[in-house]
């Protein structure tokens, strides 16, 4: 393979992205130079030329450890570099890069240059991106969730975060577990409990979790609709808000779903609110 079939021109690429580059570059190793990135034909090339001091050089069991080593490399550069490719379209203007913890580069890093998965790699490019756009929005803890997550357990975050209101912060509203508008979409006890398992999560099904300590009138909102909630009292009013909270992982990670609200969950929600004497407005 020619060393001109690169994947991304530099030169055509917004300083951000280029920043990134050069960023990731200081901080983990050469990725990407600065006129093309570094292609598997590279490592390619230069494995054939260990090959031939090996044959000479060592035994063939240390030839198969060498190769191996070779080869696993090669798929980590690779999974680095496609991440990197594929975080660059979600940088903004404003992107500062150079703002990034080399700490946290190379703890992220470590986690997904295992990531082969073209969906999984999307997650992941989009923490680098979000992390390049806002420095401090996801933790190590976060990241550390994240590689513990396989496509499986994305997806059903994913289907989760359908019925994620803003109550303050993110808040998926899980009423009762065993209604249908939740299982029709996958989300079941068994689900919750797995979810939890895996540190995004805290699921009580028994009792469920309580908002305390609200004003007389707050605004809530379920992706683009905003919706007006009304107690009885003028100060210290309480609201059920289900039988889940996220984890700070979890908050962090719910900006990297691409989830779509679920078709009649503001009426269910309003009913439930409603039964506890809540009044609900939707704006």
């Amino acid at each position: 393979m020619s060393q001109n079939n690169s994947v991304i021109n530099l030169g055509d690429l917004s300083k951000p992205a280029t920043v990134l580059i050069e960023k990731i570059s200081e901080a983990v190793g050469e990725i990407f130079k600065p006129y093309q990135i570094k292609r598997i034909a590279n490592a390619e090339a230069e494995a054939k030329v260990i090959y031939t001091i090996a044959d000479i050089e060592v035994q063939e069991l240390q030839k198969r450890a060498l190769r191996r080593f070779i080869k696993e490399e090669t798929i980590k550069q690779k999974n680095i570099e496609d991440i990197t490719a594929k975080a660059i379209p979600e940088l903004s203007v404003t992107a500062n890069p150079r703002e990034i913890e080399n700490d946290w580069l190379l703890h992220f890093f470590d986690k997904c240059k295992i990531v082969s998965d073209e969906d999984m790699q999307k997650f992941w490019a989009k923490i680098l991106a979000g992390e390049a756009n806002t420095s401090g929005s996801y933790s190590k803890r976060a990241i550390e969730v994240l590689s513990l997550m396989n496509k499986n357990d994305a997806n059903l975050f994913e289907r989760l975060c359908k019925f994620s209101w803003k109550i303050g912060g993110d808040c998926p509203l899980v009423v009762e577990c065993r209604d249908s508008i939740y299982n029709e979409d996958g989300i079941n006890f068994s689900v919750l409990t797995h979810l939890d398992s895996i540190g995004l999560l805290t699921f009580n099904n028994l009792t469920g979790y309580i908002r305390k300590g609200l004003p007389k009138t707050i605004i809530v909102s379920y992706f683009d609709k905003k919706v007006k909630l009304e107690f009885q009292k003028e100060k210290d009013n309480r609201l059920s808000v289900g039988q889940i909270l996220l984890s700070q992982a979890g908050a962090e990670l719910v900006s990297v779903c691409s989830s779509q609200p679920k078709e009649g969950f503001i009426d269910y929600v309003k009913g439930k609110w409603e039964a506890g004497k809540v009044v609900v407005n939707i704006l």
